[in-house]
């Protein structure tokens, strides 16, 4: 849960520390080494180091969580003067903040967490001084969206596209199977394609004999175990397409001329009717 005068935000991220460090190899004497390493230790800690505490714990910059969890972060002054003021930035975007979430020590809660907080950084540093900062990433963890049973009805000799959502952290294996066994790529017309969200299995030229059953999308991971999707393909026989546009064509020439030659001829039908 997030406690009172916590700014809240829905999305979040991953957290690593950087710190200030200097290497100096030079020949001198002992005291003029003590010298300079207390006036760069002085100029250090005048800097202000920031330190960044989250629950769940970040382990090497990452906070591990799941889907609907609640994320919150304390961004802390522990050195330097503590009246100056922290900001946070979400992905590089400015995060507003109450006034009282800003001097010294400063606070985010993320509730719940959603796909969109996967790999989103948060960092807060000093408003004054960029270089000290800290940061932290979001791990959010969460299983493909597969369930349900699709019914797919085509014609002899088209073609048609399965496609299920594969989006997951972590990322998926993806089987395709018929009627529970593998399938024929070489004979079946099978195109099999994926990108880091969709799997999709394109068949072409579809038969009744060769096509026709049950089609099944599964997935696996060390996290969420099998997860399956699966689709009744039923093949029905090819109807007859009356080439429309043609037909229409004809009878507008039809008309026409049947027009014209009634007036062609009007002259003569008058005087009949005399």
């Amino acid at each position: 849960m997030c406690g009172q005068n916590i700014d809240m935000i829905r999305p979040t991220q991953r957290i690593q520390d950087f710190g200030f460090w200097g290497l100096f190899v030079v020949k001198m004497s002992p005291a003029l080494t003590v010298l300079k390493l207390s006036l760069l230790l002085y100029c250090v800690s005048e800097l202000g180091a920031i330190r960044l505490q989250s629950s769940p714990q970040a382990n090497g910059g990452w906070i591990t969580t799941e889907l609907e969890e609640t994320v919150s972060l304390t961004c802390l002054v522990e050195a330097g003067d503590p009246e100056k003021e922290l900001e946070w930035f979400r992905n590089g975007a400015l995060v507003k903040l109450q006034e009282g979430n800003r001097l010294e020590q400063s606070s985010l809660c993320i509730n719940p967490v959603f796909k969109e907080d996967n790999s989103a950084i948060f960092t807060c540093q000093l408003r004054t001084d960029a270089s000290s900062n800290a940061s932290v990433q979001l791990d959010v963890l969460f299983p493909p969206e597969l369930s349900g049973h699709d019914t797919v009805l085509v014609e002899e000799d088209s073609d048609t596209v399965l496609t299920c959502n594969i989006h997951a952290n972590p990322q998926v294996n993806v089987t395709w199977l018929r009627d529970e066994a593998e399938l024929d790529m070489e004979s079946g017309g099978y195109v099999l394609s994926q990108s880091a969200t969709e799997a999709r299995l394109s068949i072409y030229k579809i038969k009744r004999s060769l096509h026709q059953g049950t089609y099944s999308c599964v997935t696996l991971s060390s996290k969420y175990g099998k997860i399956t999707k699966s689709f009744q393909l039923t093949v029905e026989d090819k109807t007859m397409k009356f080439p429309l546009g043609p037909i229409i064509a004809g009878v507008v020439v039809v008309f026409f001329t049947v027009v014209l030659a009634f007036i062609s001829r009007w002259n003569r039908i008058k005087q009949c009717c005399k």
